[in-house]
């Protein structure tokens, strides 16, 4: 199998606007985001696929590699189909660029499901770590994900799912870490699917594949890292890099 990285970069973020260009210890967290994917070694090719100029330059200047979007879009997934249709590539991870803790081992994980894969019935897989903070499970800026007895995800929300109504039963919950690896087929599916009330409601775009029956297997582990969203998210992110 031929495996890529993709990055999508968007400088305006919604809630942390320009936060990828945000100093973390010396470089920027875009910057550190793309070093530590290209660190695993795991792939062929990373790219940073964005419709800033301003990442671009920051990505370019360090001798790394950029494709440039060509129309606006939705979603990362969205962002990066454009720029995979013409990469020779079987399957594609989307590495969110406001991820700086990404790690070779998390990702291994992630690709040995499509190893395992012999039926071809695995659309995309992911990653969810088990957490236990209360304030946590109830921030809607983490995305929580349930699943069969097969590791599927069944559903995912901001809110705390599952709803834990029986105090009898020990109930687990699981963070949605924003690491995807597709098949290229279903990431190019994706562009031709509309938005639904779910995905739209909630503003996970994964929820799209799930709405039109595509397969997601959600992968556990212990390394959960710090996804940077706001800016007390950037602080403790330089708290922990700086332990590094």
């Amino acid at each position: 199998m031929k495996i890529i990285a993709m990055i999508p970069a968007r400088y305006s973020a919604s809630r942390f606007p320009g936060k990828l260009m945000q100093d973390l210890e010396g470089k920027s967290v875009i910057l550190r985001t793309y070093e530590a994917t290209v660190e695993t070694n795991l792939f062929s090719a990373v790219y940073v696929v964005t419709d800033s100029e301003v990442i671009s330059e920051e990505i370019k200047t360090h001798g790394g590699n950029v494709i440039m979007s060509q129309k606006e879009h939705e979603s990362g997934s969205d962002r990066i189909a454009e720029a995979v249709q013409g990469v020779d590539c079987d399957i594609v991870i989307n590495v969110q660029g406001d991820e700086p803790f990404t790690e070779r081992e998390s990702l291994e994980k992630v690709l040995e499901v499509f190893e395992d894969d012999s039926k071809n019935e695995i659309d995309l897989a992911s990653l969810m770590v088990h957490i236990t903070d209360p304030e946590e499970i109830q921030n809607p800026n983490s995305v929580k994900v349930i699943v069969d007895h097969r590791n599927f995800a069944l559903y995912f929300s901001r809110s705390p799912i599952p709803f834990h109504r029986d105090k009898t039963i020990a109930t687990k919950y699981f963070k949605h870490k924003g690491v995807y690896a597709f098949r290229k087929k279903a990431l190019l599916d994706f562009t031709k699917l509309p938005m639904q009330m779910l995905e739209a409601s909630e503003k996970i775009e994964c929820i799209r594949y799930l709405e039109f029956g595509k397969k997601i297997k959600m992968v556990e582990t212990t390394i959960q890292g710090v996804e940077i969203d706001t800016p007390e998210d950037l602080e403790r992110a330089k708290t922990l890099w700086s332990k590094n």
